[in-house]
């Protein structure tokens, strides 16, 4: 039966994966499993304190008539004598088997004498010259709003910038939440979302691949480099300041810990914007390929090391340029200084931005002294 299923499955959704959306299926497969096991492992936690597989029996009892688990439920129902039982369970998965071939072989029969008509239907729409739709109506014109119009499709169209976003998204979520629900967390781990996200500021460039050849000859002058990061550095904060927001939030809602809400959120919002800074540092000056014609890897061969240096080091700087705020978030715990700890919110916002817009302006003229070394860099995979 789990043969026919993956059949019948390949064969309805044929013309689905040789499209583009079916290639960011194919891409996202992997994040589904990772994301999918981070259920499991918290299931198997709930188990073991609840008790063990006790609690599992009023699902068993109606899992044992979903097929193809109702042919094991008939070996059990024959073991206790309950015949007609089991040979209903039997019939359920042969039903169900009977009911996966003939719908293989319908997909099939349908694939080898039906036209594929989609490009024929895509071909007859009318083109439309002006895209400027929805939220890209909000954007500030010039230079500005098209650079965050094109980092904003990256991240709907392209599979590999796609993965690397709801990978950010999810894990960044999944992680604060799940520890404070198994109240082992912290509020202080929503700053686990700020990292996820701010990591993805780095190897802006690595993303044109050798398309970014474009966007060097609009660069003459630091100034201009300063705009096309400023740009991408807007467009990012679009996604990850509400969301930054809204996992310390939901967070300090799971533990009921508001009174740290102001000192959790300020250094959220400071670690990203020494992300940001340092990615946009680290965009100029180790930037690498991404592959394009591979699912699984995201670094061009030999260029491994530049990759690490980049991540890590931004991380590790990211750190240190946070370390005056935590610093003055454990003083004013350790003086029990209640009223003062509401100022951490809008220092840290504040103490962020100014690290975003030191990042960019030590970033603006390595990347415009460096365009030649990026294009060659950006363009190996």
């Amino acid at each position: 039966m789990c043969v026919a299923l993956a059949r019948a499955v390949a064969a309805a959704n044929i013309r689905l994966l040789t499209s583009r959306k079916g290639r960011d299926l194919a891409v996202l497969s992997g994040l589904v499993i990772a994301v999918g096991m981070q259920f499991v492992t918290f299931g198997v936690q709930r188990l073991g304190q609840t008790g063990g597989l006790g609690v599992l029996d009023p699902a068993a009892a109606v899992v044992r008539w979903i097929p193809p688990a109702s042919a094991l439920g008939a070996v059990d129902s024959a073991s206790t004598g309950a015949y007609g039982t089991a040979a209903v369970q039997l019939a359920l998965s042969a039903g169900a088997l009977a009911g996966l071939l003939y719908g293989w072989q319908r997909s099939l029969t349908r694939l080898m004498t039906a036209p594929d008509g989609s490009t024929l239907a895509a071909a007859s729409e009318p083109t439309r010259r002006d895209r400027s739709t929805g939220l890209h109506r909000l954007l500030p014109g010039g230079r500005t709003g098209t650079v965050m119009q094109r980092s904003l499709r990256y991240v709907w169209r392209d599979p590999k910038t796609k993965m690397a976003w709801v990978s950010a998204l999810v894990v960044g979520l999944i992680v604060p939440l799940f520890n404070a629900l198994q109240g082992t967390g912290s509020i202080y781990f929503a700053c686990f979302a700020s990292g996820m996200l701010g990591i993805q500021m780095y190897n802006q460039f690595g993303q044109d691949t050798s398309a970014f050849w474009m966007v060097a000859q609009t660069i003459a002058s630091p100034r201009d480099a300063f705009s096309e990061l400023r740009a991408r550095a807007l467009a990012l904060l679009l996604i990850t300041l509400p969301y930054t927001v809204l996992v310390t939030v939901a967070t300090a809602a799971v533990l009921g810990d508001w009174r740290a809400l102001p000192e959790a959120l300020g250094i959220a919002l400071g670690l990203l914007g020494a992300m940001m800074a340092t990615g946009a540092v680290a965009s100029a000056r180790f930037p690498y390929s991404i592959p394009q014609d591979s699912a699984y890897k995201n670094v061009a061969p030999g260029q491994g090391g530049l990759a690490w240096i980049s991540i890590f080091g931004g991380m590790i700087a990211s750190a240190l340029l946070c370390s005056p705020l935590i610093a003055l978030t454990i003083w004013l715990n350790a003086a029990n200084a209640e009223s003062a700890i509401w100022v951490l919110l809008p220092l840290g916002a504040g103490y962020g931005a100014l690290l975003v817009w030191g990042g960019l302006r030590l970033a603006a003229p390595q990347t415009a002294a460096r365009l030649p070394e990026i294009l060659a860099a950006v363009s190996k995979g």
